[in-house]
């Protein structure tokens, strides 16, 4: 064969390929971001050992393809807040929080709500068992009986009252104290009937204590309580009567130093003071809160009692305690009852004196006018005046 025609079947059938397998290199160094497609430089397959290296024919390129952009991947990273309708939104109840603050304990009652349990645990062993007994205390006992028993106990205080004048510094009340005692234990039977108070002795009963000279000398009331057994308090209060009640045992001995006789006559007086302030402790219950309607009251007549060793009166004062004191109850009744007496009595005298006698008018004759009436003369009365009778006249009659 000459060489040209061997040159020409050598172009037609090309070179023997091996059967090796034909190994590929890949530019691994690209990233994965600039694989694309329709790229010929990066991850294109090195073809070029496979065509003579004279070959004319110029590379086949792909036609480009546009990059598709990367696909948004959604944050999940918080979760998609669900849209409820608003017909729902406004169907379900909205929940209010509302936060309020504690009430303050008012000036002078730092331990208002200890006390308010206090005045209630009270109010109900009162109401179960206290007052069923006050109550029977009342209809079973006659007036003139249970205000002797308050006056047995009044005038055992007097000796805590005259010495309690005394360090005050008040001889003149200390005088009419003991004056008062030996009246009342004498002439009252023990006691049991007040003397003293009526003429022509006029020596009514005063109250007074250690409580009330401190309160005097300008010791303050300090934090109010509200004590079962004791009720009302302060601290000046209750460190006054503590050592008030010593004192009497010690001045007058036997035989209130025994318990027998103390413990039963604690009980009588305790017992007739709950029932003399009946009708108080139930409207003071019905208040919208009882118990600063409670402390206030026993502050406010506290305050007058000690003003009053100052010669300062205080007006409308409503007793809660004390001794032979009468209620706001009694004293509104006698105040009505002695208006009411007043307003009869005036009546009565209105009725009784007759009207003045009016001057009689003459009546008018005829038509002429009625004379104007003159006032009466001093001196004798003028003879009335006579009027002459009318002298009757012939009329001529003509002749027909």
């Amino acid at each position: 064969m000459s060489l040209p025609a061997a040159a020409v079947a050598l172009l037609m059938t090309g070179p023997s390929v091996p059967d090796a397998p034909v190994h590929f290199a890949v530019d691994t160094a690209a990233e994965a971001g600039d694989l694309q497609v329709g790229n010929p430089q990066v991850g294109a397959l090195q073809l070029a050992a496979l065509q003579p290296a004279d070959a004319t024919t110029p590379p086949v390129s792909d036609p480009a393809v546009p990059a598709n952009p990367a696909p948004t991947v959604p944050d999940t990273s918080a979760p998609a807040a669900s849209a409820t309708p608003p017909e729902a939104a406004s169907d379900e109840p909205e929940s209010v929080i509302v936060v309020t603050a504690p009430e303050p304990a008012p000036p002078g009652d730092p331990l208002q709500k200890l006390n308010i349990e206090s005045f209630k645990a009270v109010q109900a062993v009162d109401q179960a068992v206290l007052e069923p007994v006050a109550k029977a205390y009342n209809k079973g006992l006659p007036r003139p009986v249970r205000q002797g028993l308050r006056n047995f106990f009044t005038n055992l205080s007097e000796p805590v009252v005259f010495a309690a004048y005394l360090l005050q510094f008040k001889p003149g009340k200390a005088a009419e104290t003991a004056g008062r005692f030996a009246i009342n234990t004498t002439l009252g039977v023990a006691g049991l009937v007040d003397v003293a108070k009526k003429k022509p002795f006029n020596l009514p009963y005063r109250p007074n204590g250690l409580a009330n000279t401190l309160g005097y000398y300008g010791v303050g009331p300090g934090p109010f309580f509200y004590l079962p057994i004791v009720g009302p308090t302060t601290l000046r209060d209750i460190i006054g009567d503590s050592v008030d009640r010593l004192l009497v045992p010690a001045v007058i001995g036997k035989p209130f130093t025994n318990p027998a006789v103390v413990l039963p006559m604690t009980i009588v007086d305790q017992l007739g003071e709950r029932a003399a302030f009946d009708e108080r402790i139930n409207k003071i219950r019905k208040e919208d809160k009882p118990y600063a309607a409670y402390r206030e009251l026993y502050l406010r007549q506290r305050k007058a009692e000690i003003e009053a060793l100052h010669g300062r009166i205080t007006p409308d004062v409503v007793p809660v305690y004390g001794p032979s004191m009468k209620t706001a109850d009694n004293k509104d009744k006698a105040k009505e009852a002695e208006a009411k007496a007043k307003a009869e009595a005036t009546k009565d005298v209105t009725e009784q004196t007759p009207a003045p006698a009016q001057p009689a008018v003459p009546a008018p004759q005829g038509n002429s006018p009625a004379a104007p009436v003159q006032p009466a003369a001093s001196g004798p009365a003028p003879a009335p005046a006579t009027t002459a009778a009318p002298v009757p006249t012939l009329e001529t009659v003509p002749t027909p």
